[in-house]
């Protein structure tokens, strides 16, 4: 095969685009955010963890930790797990409806990745708004 070559010897190749060239379109954010937030819930897995440790050691370790949980960092905190936990849900079922060979046009999969951005977001808030009503 031939490949076309500069004076120096060094061969030309086309430079590909990038991240600067390209638009981010929605299926490529929720693609990203999918393998965030399946990242962030492992991490957040440790920290259930670690509250259900608390509860075996003991009343005087666990009220530490459940105090550590309902401050306002603690709370910023579960409510990102929360979010993470239900946007990673809805990139599932999204991915499990393409994997049943439907949804795969181009106006589905902008659908697809809309809504479950959207419904993650809702029930997320919803879940939190029912926990404070609750109290």
């Amino acid at each position: 095969m031939s490949e076309a070559r500069s004076s120096s010897g060094a061969v030309n190749r086309p430079l590909s685009p990038h991240l600067q060239i390209y638009r981010p379109l929605i299926n490529m954010v929720m693609s990203i955010l999918h393998r965030i937030t399946g990242a962030a819930l492992y991490f957040g897995s440790l920290l259930l963890a670690w509250w259900l440790t608390a509860a075996a050691v003991g009343p005087q370790y666990f009220a530490f930790v459940n105090g550590i949980f309902s401050s306002l960092p603690g709370k910023i905190v579960l409510f990102g797990f929360t979010w993470a936990l239900l946007h990673h849900m809805m990139g599932g079922i999204r991915h499990f409806i393409w994997d049943t060979c439907h949804g795969l046009d181009i106006a589905s999969v902008k659908f697809l990745s809309m809504i479950s951005g959207v419904v993650s977001v809702a029930a997320t808030v919803a879940i939190w708004t029912a926990v404070y009503l609750a109290r």
